[in-house]
């Protein structure tokens, strides 16, 4: 007889045990995973995982300024807000007219500057303004900077951004960062030139009635210089006399800039009427003529320096103030601030300049048709005028002063025809030509509106006349 195998229920009751086991682990594996998934996180760990902090540059301020710091609830991926200009220098170059704020710089030019001292006083990378001049464009307009320019720049930290030069009063430069390079443009500044009128009469100055009617100091001396060869402003200017001018003004962006040219001017003097218009002509000389067509300009200034007061006139008889004897006066003597300066009365070549005598510091110019003129008691020379150089009308030759025999700071002025001296006030000066005969037509053209704007600001004088 057989006995039955204990051992078979064993091994059933062990490999049940084990699936059972088997069954259990992966049971909880699987509602391990499961409760992962389904079980919420707290608001405050969502929030921390969604929480990003961004640096955001406040409108109108400059990225070099304090920036806001802000923490924003994004749900998104991360993301790096802290250069907007990154991503844009990663790929394309950027427009160079959307680059990205920077701090605003105005540098003013001071003595003895260059570009690269301005760049390195200001903390600017040279590395950017080598990147500037290698443009054509660039090197030419910067390339000469004079004390008191103004040079505009935007800046991040040490990189330059953008740089403006105004190279007039029409035309500006400007250079844009693009990528590691730059790129040059040229801005048109428009400018619109508007006629305007004015009229005086003096009591006291020529300075202080034009002051009265509104003229700057430099339209005052351009309106003396149109009638410079015949009128002697130190001398000649009585109580009484008027002047009527139109002129320009110039404004951009509706901001009045400054005066412009004067147009056409009337000047009347111890009764005596003198009129002017300006005229370019078809290639493009300027000058002013009478309403004939005749120049108002002479071969010799009236007077060889800006007007002011005179001490002592043409007289044969004088008594001369240092040496108390008849001595005669054979010139002018335009009593003005030392260092004032004196300017050729006419072209010509500068025939002596050094001391002589009572004269102290003299320049004698020849001049053509056996004219020559002579300025004395100069306290220094022009360095533009020396010995036998060529002058021209209006040049510095030289500075007032009180050298030789002289009491105050005066120039002293002769004027020579074939070695005799004439009185400079009074003596016939020879004319230039007058408008050319080809242009006569368009200078009546030209001249007969301006002139009938001079007529309607000056009814009293044309009603006298009448």
């Amino acid at each position: 007889m057989t006995l039955p195998d204990r051992r078979v229920p064993h091994r059933r009751l062990l490999l049940g045990i084990v699936f059972l086991v088997l069954g259990a682990v992966l049971f909880m594996f699987l509602e391990k995973a499961s409760g992962t998934r389904q079980l919420p996180e707290s608001s405050a760990t969502q929030s921390a995982k969604n929480m990003q902090r961004l640096v955001i540059a406040l409108p109108g301020r400059d990225a070099g300024s304090e920036n806001l710091n802000l923490a924003v609830e994004t749900g998104a991926e991360e993301v790096d807000a802290g250069d907007p200009s990154s991503a844009a220098l990663d790929g394309e170059p950027p427009d160079p007219e959307i680059l990205p704020e920077g701090e605003q710089l105005t540098v003013t030019v001071k003595p003895g500057d260059s570009l690269d001292r301005l760049f390195r006083r200001h903390g600017l990378s040279v590395a950017d303004l080598a990147a500037m001049l290698k443009l054509k464009e660039a090197k030419n307009a910067l390339a000469v900077i004079k004390p008191g320019d103004d040079i505009q720049l935007v800046r991040r930290e040490d990189r330059v951004l953008a740089l403006s030069r105004e190279l007039s009063e029409e035309l500006t430069l400007r250079l844009a960062r693009d990528g590691d390079s730059f790129v040059a443009e040229f801005l048109a500044n428009p400018v619109e030139r508007r006629p305007a009128y004015a009229r005086g009469r003096i009591e006291s100055s020529l300075f202080e009635a034009g002051a009265d009617a509104g003229l700057s100091d430099t339209l005052i001396m351009n309106l003396a210089g149109v009638f410079a060869w015949d009128v002697d402003f130190a001398l000649e200017i009585r109580e009484g006399d008027s002047f009527s001018l139109v002129y320009e003004e110039v404004w951009q962006d509706e901001q009045r800039l400054r005066d412009g040219d004067v147009l056409a001017a009337e000047f009347v003097n111890q009764g005596r009427v003198y009129r002017a218009v300006r005229y370019r002509d078809p290639n493009g000389k300027v000058d002013y003529y009478t309403p004939e067509g005749l120049s108002v300009r002479k071969a010799f200034l009236r007077a060889p320096l800006d007007f002011s007061r005179v001490s002592s006139n043409f007289n044969p008889n004088r008594l001369h103030p240092i040496l108390k004897t008849k001595r005669p006066h054979k010139g002018v003597d335009y009593a003005a601030p030392k260092g004032t300066p004196v300017k050729a009365a006419g072209d010509g070549r500068v025939i002596f300049r050094g001391r002589n005598g009572g004269y102290g510091n003299c320049v004698i110019i020849q001049h053509g048709g056996n004219v020559t003129t002579l300025y004395g008691h100069l306290s220094k020379f022009a360095k533009s005028a020396p010995k036998g150089g060529r002058v021209t009308q209006g040049q510095v030759i030289g500075y007032v002063g009180a050298t030789g025999l002289a009491t105050a700071a005066h120039l002293h002025y002769e004027y020579r025809l074939n070695g005799v001296h004439r009185n400079p006030r009074t003596v016939p000066l020879p004319e230039a030509a007058p408008v050319a005969a080809e242009y006569r037509d368009d200078f009546i053209q030209a001249s007969r509106p301006l002139l009938a704007q001079l007529d309607a600001i000056t009814p009293t004088r044309l009603a006298r006349a009448d």
